[in-house]
């Protein structure tokens, strides 16, 4: 299938008043620990959580939305069912087991990131919303899986601030980039459904589709972070529309969890 680079002065107009309810984006993407040759139900632990924050450029008087990064945060995590890091995970991530060992624990990070959260007016002082926001992911993993292990593992309770409608940025882009080329190409699905297009691009893909590179290292919470960052800032310079695109069940389990937080099974 032919690809199109999208270049951006490739704009769609939308009604201004159409995302302005929408002040914050917080763009996650964890690391977590891993060895090789275990499929996705292994009791992960989160050893980076980076957030970057964007809004809508105030001083911008163009009638294109435009987004902004205006602060970061980011800690490694110190995990504590299984302390010592494969060093398959130190190869993929970067993440030292000097640094996890010095890390604060995660239930120690999520106060640290409330902290960061209400000095950007996001929360108030009891961690209540002052405006609205979004969590933004590549993907559903981050926020439905890994966080829902940790928060077991932790046997702490999911905050309230961070809420079960999020922001599949690779589905968001799937579905403006299928727009996309159907209009540059001509093409629409047919009625018998013989025309067909995959939506979901990993992130290095989402970015040469917009003409750009990934800056960073794969598999650094924060680098990544970033990098979708710029898709989110790509997305809303060419008009697509950023909202919630995906709710999380509170029912996800594992095999390995077990009664009153206790993990099962040989790990």
């Amino acid at each position: 299938m032919p690809q199109v680079v999208c270049t951006p002065d490739e704009v769609v107009s939308i009604s201004d008043n159409s995302l302005d309810d929408i002040s914050s984006f917080l763009v996650l993407d964890v690391e977590a620990t891993c060895v090789p040759s275990t499929g996705f139900d292994w009791p992960n632990e989160i050893i980076e959580w980076p957030v970057v924050l964007l809004r809508w450029d105030k001083t911008d008087t163009n009638d294109t939305k435009r987004l902004v990064v205006v602060d970061e945060f980011q800690s490694f995590v110190r995990p504590t069912f299984r302390p010592k890091l494969h060093p398959f995970c130190t190869e993929l991530t970067g993440i030292t087991q000097a640094q996890v060992d010095s890390a604060p624990t995660f239930p120690e990070v999520l106060s640290l990131c409330q902290q960061f959260l209400q000095r950007n007016g996001i929360l108030n002082s009891e961690g209540r919303p002052l405006e609205r926001f979004v969590w933004c992911t590549d993907g559903p993993w981050d926020l439905r899986d890994f966080f829902t292990k940790q928060v077991f593992i932790s046997k702490v309770n999911r905050p309230s601030w961070i809420p079960l409608n999020i922001l599949d940025v690779r589905q968001a882009f799937g579905s403006w980039y299928k727009g996309v080329y159907l209009r540059k190409h001509n093409k629409y699905p047919h009625r018998n459904g013989a025309f067909s297009m995959n939506p979901s691009y990993k992130l290095k893909k989402q970015l040469e589709l917009l003409g750009l590179e990934f800056v960073g290292r794969e598999h650094s919470g924060i680098d990544d972070s970033r990098n979708i960052a710029r898709i989110l800032i790509a997305l809303a310079a060419r008009g697509a529309i950023l909202r919630p695109n995906l709710d999380i069940s509170t029912n996800r389990r594992f095999s390995w969890m077990g009664a009153n937080g206790k993990i099962v099974g040989d790990y």
